[in-house]
């Protein structure tokens, strides 16, 4: 197992969520899920490209938030609009890349060459590209680089 690796707290639909993330993402998998007795799943751990993630059933005790969310560097459009569609599904679109899915985990879907754009050393080309992803939902590479260009 990794020597750091992301906790993440479900109310009651732990084997959902896993079985949701990891039909969505090509490569991901369940490891393992822990049942007491008979009954509901209380704790599992999955992949999703090599990382690995740590799921509990706590209950309603705390709630997971937009402080914390998890970053995909998506390799194009394509990957950033098929993310987007599927873990907004019963969720909600907010801003700048950023979606929070059905059961309540917030999710950066950001095309990889988006870095590059926004730290551009020309500050002008750096300041264009920041101000059209404030205006976005999803990220549309394509208005990035168009920004970028002036």
């Amino acid at each position: 197992m990794q020597k750091v690796t992301p906790f993440l707290w479900f109310n009651g639909r732990l084997e959902e969520a896993m079985e949701h993330y990891t039909t969505i993402f090509k490569d991901s998998r369940i490891v393992s899920l822990n049942r007491a007795g008979a009954g509901e799943a209380f704790s599992g751990v999955m992949e999703i490209h090599g990382q690995t993630f740590m799921l509990l059933n706590g209950g309603p005790h705390y709630s997971l938030t937009p402080a914390f969310s998890i970053f995909v560097n998506c390799d194009s459009q394509e990957e950033v609009d098929e993310l987007w569609e599927k873990l907004c599904e019963g969720g909600a679109p907010s801003r700048c890349g950023w979606l929070t899915d059905k059961f309540g985990l917030s999710w950066q879907i950001i095309p990889k060459q988006m870095h590059e754009l926004l730290y551009d050393p020309d500050p002008a080309k750096a300041k264009r590209v920041m101000e059209a992803m404030m205006q976005m939902g999803k990220i549309e590479l394509a208005t990035l680089i168009q920004a970028h260009e002036g």
